[in-house]
């Protein structure tokens, strides 16, 4: 079982930044992709962005393109969301997600993803 718990989030004026970090713990495999996705009150859980098990490769969001950039550092078996130019839009509890099975190319539905966190919220006020 692996656990994954962010950290990071917090409420942040429209501009501002954040940076998310998800943590990793168990029987973690370096070889997983990786997710971030968030959740708005009232709505589906919706892809933001995903990163293949080497950080090679990525993929966003239209939505956020420009703005996130997600990485991750393997040794520490973390994974991270870099997110500028926040927009009230952007407020959502952010979810971390990693796959159990090798994540070769990127991942971006949430039914490729095996095991989650618990959330952390985002709010950005106008």
């Amino acid at each position: 079982q692996v656990q994954l718990v962010e950290s990071g989030g917090g409420l942040v004026q429209a501009g501002g930044s954040l940076r998310l970090s998800c943590a990793a713990s168990g029987r973690t495999n370096r070889n997983s992709a990786m997710g971030w996705f968030r959740q708005a009150p009232g709505k589906e859980r919706e892809f933001v962005a995903g990163i293949n098990w080497s950080g090679g490769s990525t993929y966003y969001a239209d939505f956020v393109k420009g703005r996130f950039t997600i990485s991750r550092d393997n040794a520490k078996d973390t994974v991270y969301l870099q997110m500028n130019s926040l927009k009230p839009e952007d407020t959502a509890v952010y979810y971390c997600a990693a796959s159990k099975t090798i994540g070769i190319v990127v991942k971006t539905t949430r039914w490729e993803y095996d095991y989650w966190g618990q959330g952390t919220q985002v709010t950005v006020s106008s």
